[in-house]
């Protein structure tokens, strides 16, 4: 693996690229707040004429995606799509062309986060409690807390048990909630599979999320597009696996690995055994989103 060009910031790859599709959570906000300079980095994009799409491993809708970032006061009009494993999973169940939605029962057990149900309206499902009467569980979202990773280990187990399927919008195993990272569903899929479950993952690192991203993109040749993340396992191996440049960011949920005070050399070793541990590869390195 060649080693990756640090960059001081954004404003460094313009030259380079002309499509940018952007993480949110660590990247542009911590789950509760944007970043100071964040929306200063997606103006300056858009100021010279750069495409600019939110791909987000976010188990929630577009929609919803997009009126939480306005509430936290991001101008939406710099973003030219917002695309998050959550639609795209809907869009799925929706359609159910193809395996495993062609043959998905109705009766859903559903692992949701303050009672989103906006992702399953519209889809003709039936919710159940009763692990032993689903067709099959979508985990969208967990509540840990007042749940605990055990809580939904003992709702799984009989359905897995049973061969019933999983669904999986937000393949992420932790992320940011301000200054803490909490358990994502791509845990519980994770406990799942380990139960003997079969799982179908939607979102980054897997392709087919990143036809919608290249739909918003489409005059741009793939070598001009570049996809900025703080996770190695899923927004540098996603961009590696559709053939485009991956830009990886330090002080996201790999923020641990580097501590303040370290030297672009102890990073870039880390940013190596990181790459190697998860089988990815970066082209270059932020430590934080900045213009």
């Amino acid at each position: 693996m060649g080693a990756a060009l640090f960059a001081g910031g954004v404003g460094e790859l313009t030259d380079r690229f002309d499509g940018f599709i952007v993480d949110q959570w660590s990247v542009i906000h911590d789950g509760q707040r944007l970043y100071p300079a964040a929306t200063g980095v997606l103006a300056e994009l858009k100021a010279r004429g750069k495409r600019i799409v939110l791909l987000s491993n976010s188990g929630r809708r577009a929609a919803f995606n997009r009126k939480r970032l306005a509430e936290m006061g991001l101008d939406l009009g710099l973003l030219d799509a917002v695309v998050t494993s959550g639609e795209a999973a809907w869009q799925a169940l929706r359609r159910r062309a193809g395996p495993p939605f062609d043959t998905l029962g109705r009766r859903c057990l559903l692992f949701t986060i303050g009672g989103d149900l906006g992702v399953v309206d519209g889809l003709g499902l039936e919710l159940v409690d009763d692990p032993e009467r689903a067709d099959f569980v979508f985990a969208t979202g967990l509540e840990i807390p007042p749940r605990t990773l055990d809580d939904y280990r003992r709702l799984v187990e009989p359905a897995a048990a049973r061969g019933v399927p999983m669904i999986c919008s937000n393949p992420d195993k932790v992320a940011p909630v301000g200054d803490r990272l909490a358990i994502s569903p791509g845990t519980i899929a994770q406990v799942y599979e380990e139960l003997g479950g079969s799982v179908r993952y939607i979102g980054k690192p897997y392709q087919p999320i990143y036809a919608a991203c290249f739909e918003a993109l489409a005059d741009i040749p793939r070598p001009r597009i570049v996809a900025i993340g703080d996770s190695m396992e899923h927004d540098v191996k996603g961009a590696n696996d559709a053939g485009i440049a991956a830009c990886f960011v330090l002080g996201g949920i790999h923020a641990a690995d580097f501590p303040a005070g370290a030297g672009r050399v102890e990073h870039a070793g880390e940013v190596e055994q990181l790459a190697l541990r998860y089988g990815a590869r970066p082209d270059l390195v932020l430590e934080r989103f900045v213009w």
